[in-house]
């Protein structure tokens, strides 16, 4: 992953802001299915957690719950926490967290591939410590500049029950937008240990006007 970019860096991280200022205004108002599997491997207890998880027009993540199944404690433990840790992160809401260079220092780190598409991986680190922001890396599709995964682990624990949390987020490109598919994270918590959570994103729908002007947008690239 050692090449030079086609395009300077700067270009790259330039048309990626300008795509995810695009992506913003289309999520806007969209809703997707979600499962939730966590478990803490220590004390064997294990939960799953299907939800409805909607994008106000203002940018707010909301999620009804539809059916758990499991143990209690992974319920209230680590899902519940996990929710109110993201619904409190919103808080700071949209440009305070976004992955630009306004929080983020970008390193060009080379090309790669994922999933078959060519992308441009960049290292970011955040350049003040806040809650919501992470140390990792953004891997940027090299033909709409649209991110397809994040990954490291967030600067600031969330809750003082939780000591570090990892992640990896990946997405997929469907009609111009980067649709969430899958986040893995390992957190690290002060009374139970490890928790492992898996989601995986289904069912996703939009404005159907929005559709049009997102499939637009990618054939435009």
């Amino acid at each position: 992953m050692a090449t030079e970019p086609a395009a300077p860096s700067d270009a790259i991280v330039e048309n990626y802001c300008a795509a995810s200022r695009d992506q913003a205004r289309l999520l806007q108002g969209v809703s997707m299915e979600v499962e939730i599997a966590a478990s803490l491997p220590k004390f064997q207890k294990r939960g799953h957690l299907h939800a409805l998880r909607r994008i106000s027009a203002l940018g707010r993540i909301t999620y009804e719950k539809l059916r758990f199944e499991g143990d209690g404690t992974v319920k209230n433990q680590v899902i519940a926490r996990y929710l109110t840790a993201e619904a409190e992160a919103q808080q700071e809401q949209a440009p305070s967290l976004a992955v630009t260079p306004e929080n983020y220092k970008f390193r060009y780190k080379g090309r790669s591939q994922l999933n078959g598409r060519d992308v441009h991986v960049f290292q970011v680190s955040p350049r003040q410590k806040r809650q919501g922001l992470f140390q990792g890396e953004v891997w940027i599709d090299a033909g709409t500049y649209l991110r397809v995964q994040e990954s490291g682990h967030l600067v600031k624990n969330p809750s003082i029950f939780l000591k570090r949390i990892e992640f990896v987020r990946t997405y997929e490109i469907r009609d111009g937008i980067s649709v969430p598919r899958q986040v893995q994270s390992v957190v690290q918590a002060r009374v139970f240990g490890k928790a492992e959570l898996t989601i995986d994103f289904s069912n996703f729908s939009i404005d159907g006007s929005k559709r049009g002007v997102a499939a637009d947008n990618e054939g435009q690239q």
